[in-house]
């Protein structure tokens, strides 16, 4: 009997996809900045907001490129609001109303790089990358910069957990939020380090002060938060003012809420249009979706907050076909067929039913002995059906045991029970980043009580299930009513 490999912590995906690639639904396969639709940018975690002069001199560098109407007509300003900076309606807006158009020119892409003076240097590199560059070199200008009215509004941290010491990552030990952060640091050091190597110390000439891993970093966590994209994440782009919308938990439409058209029948000019998704007053903030896909980790990595609703909590099991099994071939041809790989990524969220593809993927990978007939090409185009219910007792059996095991192994490195986190959450003095830590946590190890319940309900019903022989003999019509099986003699 094959033992299915659970991979408890994520796998980290290559370089080019973290920036570029689900986080799931569409952030990235594992890590992602970029490649979701509804990526867009947040204020909500902003610790430090600029200042009121900062904000008008950004306003009134918008007003200046022409990217808004005149203030007397403009559908929304910037606003400080409890988040941080967010955008105002300066009127009544109706559901699906055009709140921001910017001009392409106003955006910060790759062909703003190209056009730049450090363009030549950044051919081949990362459109991340290539990005990351542009905005530490203009910050650097300081007013020198023509960007930066825009660059000085932008915070110095958020809440992201790829900004936060060692003492405040101490409390998300043994969660997956903590190795997916720990892995995207180690990533953007890695690229800080090439970049360095082949672009900035070779050219200090063009970088007007010295740029670090933590600037590097910065760099990121502004793209990773703000940035809007769209193509898979090819077309990655930062969009003063729009990058000021906020999230809400209370608009749940999937539907995204910016598109990038023609600005006019006779422009070739881009424009990049935010519609509000719900009716605003004026005076209140303009809100959006970020992902209604996106689970409280998710939230906590990309933007820095969470959401106190139960079905936010999420936690993904990773189950891996092994190179050592011997028939790791036809496993990973079935597997490919169905539409998975030798690694797949389970998302589950707490009060929601096992993703439909988990157990057949696990009696995949646990299939041995005698059930390994199944494997056999007659059974090619069949066998998922097969897998959809439950094969055997013992390939049954090492399923439950495996997750369960698995269970107890992940609940083992938690310092804190979840009753001792829900009481840290009654309280109402906790640090921002430590009610962070203390949701996603909690909410990880109510989601792994919740498997391991189903597992164990599972475990319980081993020999009630009906197996693969059992329904065979029942399609050749060789069990009675009661569930005996029928012999006869030939004549």
């Amino acid at each position: 009997m094959a033992v299915p490999r659970l991979l408890l912590h994520l796998v980290y995906p290559t370089s080019s996809s973290l920036l570029l690639a689900n986080c799931k639904p569409s952030p990235l396969p594992v890590l992602n900045i970029g490649c979701s639709s509804r990526r867009i940018s947040t204020a909500a975690a902003q610790r430090d907001p600029p200042s009121e002069a900062a904000v008008d001199d950004f306003w009134r560098w918008l007003c200046e490129r022409g990217a808004v109407a005149a203030s007397s007509a403009a559908t929304v300003k910037p606003g400080f609001v409890p988040e941080g900076l967010g955008l105002v309606a300066q009127r009544d807006l109706t559901r699906n109303e055009v709140v921001v158009e910017v001009p392409k020119r106003l955006w910060i892409d790759s062909d703003t790089v190209v056009a730049s003076e450090i363009g030549r240097l950044c051919t081949g590199l990362k459109p991340w990358v290539s990005i990351a560059l542009f905005l530490l070199r203009e910050r650097a200008l300081g007013t020198a910069s023509p960007w930066h009215p825009y660059l000085d509004i932008l915070p110095p941290t958020t809440n992201s957990t790829i900004f936060w010491s060692e003492e405040e990552l101490s409390e998300i030990e043994g969660t997956q939020l903590l190795s997916t952060t720990m892995g995207a640091k180690e990533y953007v050091e890695s690229e800080f380090v090439k970049a360095e190597a082949e672009v900035i110390l070779p050219n200090k000439h063009l970088f007007p002060s010295a740029i670090t891993s933590l600037d590097f970093l910065w760099a990121f966590g502004m793209l990773r938060s703000r940035a809007f994209s769209h193509g898979r994440g090819e077309n990655l782009a930062l969009v003063p003012l729009a990058d000021l919308i906020n999230h809400s938990s209370s608009i749940t439409q999937e539907d995204s809420s910016w598109e990038i058209k023609g600005k006019g029948i006779f422009s070739r000019e881009l424009m990049f249009s935010l519609r509000t998704p719900v009716h605003v007053k004026s005076g209140e903030q303009v809100y959006i979706q970020y992902d209604i896909a996106k689970s409280n980790a998710d939230l906590a990595f990309d933007y820095g907050f969470v959401e106190q609703r139960p079905d936010w909590d999420a936690y993904t099991f990773t189950l891996e076909i092994g190179e050592s099994d011997p028939f790791y071939g036809d496993k990973l041809d079935i597997a490919e067929s169905n539409g998975l790989d030798e690694t797949a990524y389970f998302d589950i969220a707490l009060g929601c039913p096992l993703p439909p593809l988990m157990l057949p993927y696990l009696r995949l990978v646990a299939l041995g002995g005698a059930d390994t007939f199944l494997l056999e090409s007659v059974f090619r185009n069949t066998i998922w059906g097969h897998l959809e219910l439950p094969v055997s007792r013992a390939n049954e059996e090492a399923i439950c045991h495996v997750v369960r095991q698995a269970c107890k192994s992940a609940f083992s490195v938690y310092h804190t029970t979840v009753e001792e986190d829900e009481k840290l959450m009654e309280g109402d003095n906790l640090d921002e980043r430590l009610r962070i830590a203390v949701c996603v946590r909690a909410g990880e190890k109510k989601v792994l009580q919740q498997i391991d319940g189903a597992f164990r309900e599972r475990e319980s019903e081993l020999d009630i299930l009906e197996y693969y022989h059992e329904r065979r003999l029942k399609d050749l019509g060789l069990v009675g009513q009661q569930g005996e099986i029928i012999f006869w003699e030939s004549k």
